[in-house]
Protein backbone atom coordinates (compact mmCIF):
# COMPACT_ATOMS: atom_id res chain seq x y z
CA UNK A 1 0.00 0.00 0.00
CA UNK A 2 1.68 3.26 -0.96
CA UNK A 3 -0.84 5.37 0.89
CA UNK A 4 -0.80 5.76 4.61
CA UNK A 5 -3.52 3.83 6.42
CA UNK A 6 -5.93 6.54 7.77
CA UNK A 7 -6.71 5.89 11.62
CA UNK A 8 -9.44 7.19 13.90
CA UNK A 9 -8.66 7.24 17.98
CA UNK A 10 -11.95 6.65 19.90
CA UNK A 11 -11.30 7.59 23.50
CA UNK A 12 -8.86 9.83 24.54
CA UNK A 13 -8.23 8.63 28.26
CA UNK A 14 -4.49 6.93 28.89
CA UNK A 15 -4.70 4.00 26.95
CA UNK A 16 -5.31 5.95 23.91
CA UNK A 17 -1.69 7.71 24.24
CA UNK A 18 -0.07 4.54 24.19
CA UNK A 19 -1.69 3.58 20.66
CA UNK A 20 -0.35 7.45 19.46
CA UNK A 21 3.11 6.52 20.06
CA UNK A 22 2.74 3.03 18.72
CA UNK A 23 1.43 4.62 15.34
CA UNK A 24 3.59 7.59 15.31
CA UNK A 25 6.25 4.91 14.96
CA UNK A 26 5.05 3.74 11.54
CA UNK A 27 6.15 5.99 8.53
CA UNK A 28 3.13 4.11 6.72
CA UNK A 29 0.28 5.27 9.05
CA UNK A 30 -1.89 8.86 9.94
CA UNK A 31 -3.77 9.15 12.74
CA UNK A 32 -6.79 12.02 11.03
CA UNK A 33 -9.13 11.63 13.71
CA UNK A 34 -9.90 11.62 17.51
CA UNK A 35 -13.44 11.59 19.30
CA UNK A 36 -14.38 11.25 23.38
CA UNK A 37 -18.24 11.81 24.71
CA UNK A 38 -16.19 14.79 26.54
CA UNK A 39 -16.72 17.96 25.48
CA UNK A 40 -13.53 19.16 24.30
CA UNK A 41 -11.25 16.46 26.10
CA UNK A 42 -10.49 15.05 22.28
CA UNK A 43 -9.64 18.44 21.04
CA UNK A 44 -7.19 18.54 24.16
CA UNK A 45 -5.97 15.13 23.16
CA UNK A 46 -5.09 16.32 19.82
CA UNK A 47 -2.88 19.15 20.77
CA UNK A 48 -1.07 17.46 23.68
CA UNK A 49 0.14 15.33 21.37
CA UNK A 50 0.17 17.80 18.52
CA UNK A 51 -1.88 15.56 16.18
CA UNK A 52 -1.68 18.39 13.77
CA UNK A 53 -3.58 16.52 11.16
CA UNK A 54 -6.37 15.03 13.49
CA UNK A 55 -9.54 16.30 13.67
CA UNK A 56 -11.44 16.10 17.21
CA UNK A 57 -15.13 14.99 17.57
CA UNK A 58 -17.30 14.70 20.61
CA UNK A 59 -19.58 12.08 19.05
CA UNK A 60 -17.56 9.02 17.34
CA UNK A 61 -20.57 8.48 14.62
CA UNK A 62 -19.01 12.02 13.23
CA UNK A 63 -15.27 10.25 13.01
CA UNK A 64 -16.43 7.11 11.93
CA UNK A 65 -18.39 9.23 8.43
CA UNK A 66 -14.65 9.91 8.00
CA UNK A 67 -12.89 7.66 5.22
CA UNK A 68 -10.70 5.57 7.63
CA UNK A 69 -8.77 2.59 7.28
CA UNK A 70 -9.30 1.46 11.02
CA UNK A 71 -10.00 2.49 14.23
CA UNK A 72 -8.52 1.87 17.55
CA UNK A 73 -11.18 1.79 20.44
CA UNK A 74 -9.84 2.92 23.73
CA UNK A 75 -13.33 3.83 25.45
CA UNK A 76 -14.07 2.38 28.88
CA UNK A 77 -15.24 -0.99 29.24
CA UNK A 78 -18.48 -0.58 28.65
CA UNK A 79 -18.88 1.25 25.33
CA UNK A 80 -16.83 -1.32 23.73
CA UNK A 81 -20.13 -3.39 22.78
CA UNK A 82 -21.79 0.16 20.79
CA UNK A 83 -18.75 1.47 19.68
CA UNK A 84 -17.22 -1.71 18.02
CA UNK A 85 -20.55 -2.59 16.62
CA UNK A 86 -20.80 1.13 14.80
CA UNK A 87 -17.41 1.00 13.57
CA UNK A 88 -17.62 -2.51 11.72
CA UNK A 89 -20.77 -1.42 10.12
CA UNK A 90 -19.64 1.43 8.77
CA UNK A 91 -16.44 -0.02 7.05
CA UNK A 92 -13.65 0.28 9.59
CA UNK A 93 -11.30 -2.65 10.56
CA UNK A 94 -11.18 -2.36 14.49
CA UNK A 95 -8.33 -2.62 17.06
CA UNK A 96 -10.17 -2.98 20.66
CA UNK A 97 -8.64 -2.96 24.02
CA UNK A 98 -9.22 -5.64 26.13
CA UNK A 99 -11.59 -6.47 27.75
CA UNK A 100 -13.27 -7.65 24.49
CA UNK A 101 -16.84 -6.52 26.32
CA UNK A 102 -18.95 -6.68 29.75
CA UNK A 103 -21.15 -9.54 29.05
CA UNK A 104 -20.57 -12.65 27.16
CA UNK A 105 -24.16 -11.75 24.31
CA UNK A 106 -22.04 -8.29 23.78
CA UNK A 107 -18.69 -10.85 22.99
CA UNK A 108 -20.47 -12.95 20.47
CA UNK A 109 -22.99 -9.91 18.66
CA UNK A 110 -19.66 -8.75 18.23
CA UNK A 111 -17.34 -11.25 16.56
CA UNK A 112 -20.61 -12.05 14.42
CA UNK A 113 -21.02 -8.92 13.32
CA UNK A 114 -17.09 -8.60 12.43
CA UNK A 115 -17.81 -11.96 10.59
CA UNK A 116 -20.79 -10.20 8.72
CA UNK A 117 -19.11 -7.36 7.43
CA UNK A 118 -15.91 -8.53 6.46
CA UNK A 119 -13.89 -6.13 8.84
CA UNK A 120 -11.48 -7.03 11.10
CA UNK A 121 -11.81 -7.12 15.11
CA UNK A 122 -8.72 -7.48 16.81
CA UNK A 123 -8.71 -7.46 20.64
CA UNK A 124 -5.53 -6.04 22.32
CA UNK A 125 -3.65 -8.46 24.04
CA UNK A 126 0.09 -7.39 23.81
CA UNK A 127 1.74 -9.61 26.07
CA UNK A 128 1.39 -12.07 23.44
CA UNK A 129 4.31 -10.21 22.12
CA UNK A 130 6.96 -11.13 24.58
CA UNK A 131 8.57 -13.95 22.87
CA UNK A 132 8.84 -15.84 26.11
CA UNK A 133 5.09 -16.35 25.70
CA UNK A 134 5.75 -18.36 22.56
CA UNK A 135 8.22 -20.46 24.32
CA UNK A 136 5.11 -21.05 26.90
CA UNK A 137 2.91 -21.70 24.15
CA UNK A 138 5.43 -23.64 21.94
CA UNK A 139 5.89 -26.18 24.77
CA UNK A 140 2.40 -26.55 25.83
CA UNK A 141 1.57 -27.49 22.02
CA UNK A 142 4.71 -29.49 21.72
CA UNK A 143 3.45 -32.55 23.17
CA UNK A 144 5.91 -32.62 25.71
CA UNK A 145 3.89 -32.41 28.41
CA UNK A 146 1.59 -35.18 27.40
CA UNK A 147 -2.01 -34.83 27.92
CA UNK A 148 -2.52 -31.20 30.01
CA UNK A 149 -5.22 -32.51 32.31
CA UNK A 150 -4.80 -28.97 35.03
CA UNK A 151 -4.57 -25.43 34.83
CA UNK A 152 -3.45 -22.53 37.32
CA UNK A 153 -3.71 -19.26 36.02
CA UNK A 154 -4.02 -15.45 37.89
CA UNK A 155 -1.68 -13.56 39.76
CA UNK A 156 -1.81 -11.24 42.64
CA UNK A 157 -0.93 -7.40 43.16
CA UNK A 158 -0.33 -7.14 47.30
CA UNK A 159 -1.30 -3.08 46.02
CA UNK A 160 -2.25 -2.68 42.72
CA UNK A 161 -5.99 -0.92 42.90
CA UNK A 162 -6.30 1.54 39.83
CA UNK A 163 -9.09 4.00 40.61
CA UNK A 164 -11.37 6.39 38.66
CA UNK A 165 -13.37 4.65 35.65
CA UNK A 166 -11.93 1.06 36.66
CA UNK A 167 -13.74 0.57 39.93
CA UNK A 168 -17.21 1.79 38.58
CA UNK A 169 -19.39 -0.94 38.00
CA UNK A 170 -21.45 1.49 35.80
CA UNK A 171 -18.16 2.26 33.44
CA UNK A 172 -15.76 -0.37 33.69
CA UNK A 173 -18.34 -3.71 34.19
CA UNK A 174 -16.33 -5.60 36.42
CA UNK A 175 -12.61 -5.05 38.43
CA UNK A 176 -9.64 -7.32 38.35
CA UNK A 177 -11.10 -10.23 36.68
CA UNK A 178 -11.81 -8.17 33.89
CA UNK A 179 -9.25 -5.88 34.06
CA UNK A 180 -6.11 -7.95 34.84
CA UNK A 181 -8.02 -11.28 34.62
CA UNK A 182 -8.20 -11.23 31.08
CA UNK A 183 -4.19 -11.28 30.43
CA UNK A 184 -3.39 -14.12 32.54
CA UNK A 185 -6.44 -16.37 31.17
CA UNK A 186 -5.28 -15.31 27.77
CA UNK A 187 -2.01 -16.80 28.37
CA UNK A 188 -2.99 -19.57 29.55
CA UNK A 189 -5.56 -20.49 27.37
CA UNK A 190 -3.86 -19.44 24.34
CA UNK A 191 -1.16 -21.85 24.85
CA UNK A 192 -3.49 -24.42 25.10
CA UNK A 193 -5.31 -23.52 21.71
CA UNK A 194 -7.84 -21.87 22.97
CA UNK A 195 -10.76 -25.02 24.48
CA UNK A 196 -14.06 -24.22 24.93
CA UNK A 197 -15.15 -23.23 28.64
CA UNK A 198 -18.53 -25.71 29.87
CA UNK A 199 -18.64 -24.35 33.51
CA UNK A 200 -17.74 -22.28 36.02
CA UNK A 201 -17.45 -22.19 40.00
CA UNK A 202 -16.55 -18.95 41.18
CA UNK A 203 -16.44 -16.69 43.88
CA UNK A 204 -15.23 -12.68 44.64
CA UNK A 205 -15.03 -10.16 46.77
CA UNK A 206 -13.85 -6.43 47.66
CA UNK A 207 -12.35 -6.32 50.90
CA UNK A 208 -10.10 -3.91 49.94
CA UNK A 209 -11.35 -1.19 47.39
CA UNK A 210 -14.33 -0.55 49.41
CA UNK A 211 -12.38 0.26 52.88
CA UNK A 212 -11.26 3.55 53.12
CA UNK A 213 -8.12 3.00 54.83
CA UNK A 214 -6.48 0.71 51.44
CA UNK A 215 -8.42 2.99 48.63
CA UNK A 216 -9.12 6.86 48.98
CA UNK A 217 -12.40 5.96 46.58
CA UNK A 218 -13.79 3.68 48.43
CA UNK A 219 -17.12 5.22 48.12
CA UNK A 220 -17.02 4.85 44.36
CA UNK A 221 -15.40 1.58 44.65
CA UNK A 222 -18.74 -1.26 43.45
CA UNK A 223 -16.43 -3.70 40.94
CA UNK A 224 -14.40 -6.72 42.68
CA UNK A 225 -10.98 -6.99 43.80
CA UNK A 226 -10.45 -10.14 44.27
CA UNK A 227 -11.79 -13.08 42.26
CA UNK A 228 -11.52 -16.88 42.30
CA UNK A 229 -12.65 -19.78 39.59
CA UNK A 230 -12.78 -23.50 38.96
CA UNK A 231 -13.12 -23.42 35.05
CA UNK A 232 -14.38 -26.74 33.73
CA UNK A 233 -13.22 -27.28 29.73
CA UNK A 234 -13.97 -29.84 26.79
CA UNK A 235 -11.50 -32.53 26.79
CA UNK A 236 -11.64 -33.33 30.59
CA UNK A 237 -9.14 -30.37 31.07
CA UNK A 238 -9.93 -27.75 34.29
CA UNK A 239 -8.67 -24.78 35.22
CA UNK A 240 -8.14 -23.17 38.76
CA UNK A 241 -7.96 -19.34 38.17
CA UNK A 242 -7.30 -16.33 40.77
CA UNK A 243 -6.71 -12.42 40.96
CA UNK A 244 -6.46 -9.95 42.84
CA UNK A 245 -5.98 -6.13 42.86
CA UNK A 246 -4.92 -6.11 46.41
CA UNK A 247 -4.20 -8.80 49.49
CA UNK A 248 -2.48 -9.23 52.58
CA UNK A 249 0.44 -12.02 50.64
CA UNK A 250 2.90 -11.53 48.39
CA UNK A 251 2.11 -14.16 45.66
CA UNK A 252 -0.70 -15.94 44.97
CA UNK A 253 1.40 -18.30 42.45
CA UNK A 254 2.73 -19.17 39.81
CA UNK A 255 0.85 -20.17 36.36
CA UNK A 256 1.22 -23.65 36.11
CA UNK A 257 0.49 -26.50 33.50
CA UNK A 258 0.24 -30.22 34.99
CA UNK A 259 0.88 -33.07 32.31
CA UNK A 260 0.91 -36.86 32.10
CA UNK A 261 4.48 -36.19 30.56
CA UNK A 262 5.34 -32.96 32.46
CA UNK A 263 4.69 -29.99 34.31
CA UNK A 264 5.31 -26.38 33.59
CA UNK A 265 5.86 -23.52 35.93
CA UNK A 266 5.53 -19.68 34.81
CA UNK A 267 6.37 -16.79 37.16
CA UNK A 268 5.49 -13.29 36.04
CA UNK A 269 8.53 -10.68 36.27
CA UNK A 270 8.67 -7.60 38.30
CA UNK A 271 8.71 -6.80 41.79
CA UNK A 272 6.64 -4.34 44.17
CA UNK A 273 3.30 -3.76 45.22
CA UNK A 274 1.67 -3.53 41.40
CA UNK A 275 3.79 -7.05 39.98
CA UNK A 276 2.76 -10.30 40.67
CA UNK A 277 0.44 -10.77 37.78
CA UNK A 278 0.65 -11.58 33.72
CA UNK A 279 0.30 -7.93 32.24
CA UNK A 280 4.20 -8.04 31.46
CA UNK A 281 6.79 -10.05 31.38
CA UNK A 282 7.50 -13.18 31.76
CA UNK A 283 9.84 -14.17 35.30
CA UNK A 284 10.66 -17.35 34.87
CA UNK A 285 10.33 -20.57 32.70
CA UNK A 286 10.46 -24.11 34.29
CA UNK A 287 9.85 -27.47 33.26
CA UNK A 288 9.53 -30.53 35.70
CA UNK A 289 10.04 -33.98 34.14
CA UNK A 290 11.45 -37.73 34.56
CA UNK A 291 14.94 -38.35 33.17
CA UNK A 292 15.50 -42.33 33.56
CA UNK A 293 13.31 -42.81 36.27
CA UNK A 294 14.80 -39.29 38.11
CA UNK A 295 13.13 -35.95 39.15
CA UNK A 296 14.32 -33.56 36.79
CA UNK A 297 14.15 -29.82 36.77
CA UNK A 298 14.82 -27.91 33.65
CA UNK A 299 15.24 -24.00 33.90
CA UNK A 300 14.09 -23.00 30.19
CA UNK A 301 16.49 -19.99 29.09
CA UNK A 302 14.47 -16.54 28.30
CA UNK A 303 14.83 -14.94 26.03
CA UNK A 304 16.45 -11.39 26.48
CA UNK A 305 14.77 -8.79 24.43
CA UNK A 306 13.93 -5.09 24.64
CA UNK A 307 10.57 -5.55 22.63
CA UNK A 308 8.03 -2.61 23.09
CA UNK A 309 5.30 -5.18 22.89
CA UNK A 310 2.50 -2.75 22.67
CA UNK A 311 4.27 -1.38 19.93
CA UNK A 312 4.73 -4.74 18.43
CA UNK A 313 0.61 -5.22 18.71
CA UNK A 314 -0.50 -2.04 17.17
CA UNK A 315 2.39 -3.15 13.79
CA UNK A 316 0.99 -6.33 13.71
CA UNK A 317 -2.53 -4.89 13.49
CA UNK A 318 -1.87 -2.17 10.58
CA UNK A 319 -0.19 -4.75 8.55
CA UNK A 320 -2.91 -7.19 8.95
CA UNK A 321 -5.00 -4.05 7.47
CA UNK A 322 -2.73 -3.07 4.57
CA UNK A 323 -1.70 -6.69 3.50
CA UNK A 324 -5.26 -7.64 4.10
CA UNK A 325 -4.72 -10.88 6.41
CA UNK A 326 -6.82 -12.17 9.52
CA UNK A 327 -7.06 -10.47 12.75
CA UNK A 328 -3.72 -11.56 14.38
CA UNK A 329 -6.11 -11.94 17.85
CA UNK A 330 -9.83 -12.27 16.47
CA UNK A 331 -12.33 -11.05 18.38
CA UNK A 332 -14.13 -14.95 17.61
CA UNK A 333 -11.43 -16.24 19.56
CA UNK A 334 -11.33 -13.82 22.43
CA UNK A 335 -15.09 -14.89 22.71
CA UNK A 336 -14.00 -17.51 24.70
CA UNK A 337 -11.88 -15.64 27.42
CA UNK A 338 -15.12 -13.35 27.86
CA UNK A 339 -17.09 -16.29 28.41
CA UNK A 340 -15.05 -17.61 31.36
CA UNK A 341 -15.10 -13.75 32.69
CA UNK A 342 -18.57 -13.71 32.31
CA UNK A 343 -19.29 -16.96 33.62
CA UNK A 344 -17.17 -16.32 36.77
CA UNK A 345 -19.28 -13.21 37.30
CA UNK A 346 -22.39 -14.44 37.09
CA UNK A 347 -21.39 -17.23 39.30
CA UNK A 348 -19.82 -14.98 42.52
CA UNK A 349 -23.25 -13.76 42.22
CA UNK A 350 -25.49 -16.57 41.96
CA UNK A 351 -23.06 -18.13 44.28
CA UNK A 352 -23.34 -21.58 42.58
CA UNK A 353 -21.85 -23.17 39.69
CA UNK A 354 -22.92 -21.99 36.30
CA UNK A 355 -23.23 -23.48 32.57
CA UNK A 356 -21.20 -21.38 30.02
CA UNK A 357 -23.52 -21.43 26.52
CA UNK A 358 -21.44 -20.79 23.41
Amino acid sequence: MSRKLKIGIIGSGGIAGAHVKAYRELSDVEIVAVADVIPDKSAQFVSHWNLTSARAFDDYKQLLELELDAVSICTPNVAHYQTTLDALRAGKHVMLEKPMSVTLEEAVEMAQTAAKTGYMLNVGFQPRYDPNMKIIQDLVQSGQLGKVYYVETGGGRRRGMPGGTFIRKDIAGAGAIADIGCYSLDMALNAMGYPKPLTVSAYSSNHFGTNPKFHKEASQFDVEDFGVAMVRFEGDLVLNFKISWAMHMDTLGPTIFLGTEAGLKVTPAGKGSWSGVFDGKVGSITMYHDVRGHHTESAIPLIEHNKNVFHEKVRDFVEAVQEDKPAPIPGELIVRNQAIIDGILRSSQLKREVDIQL
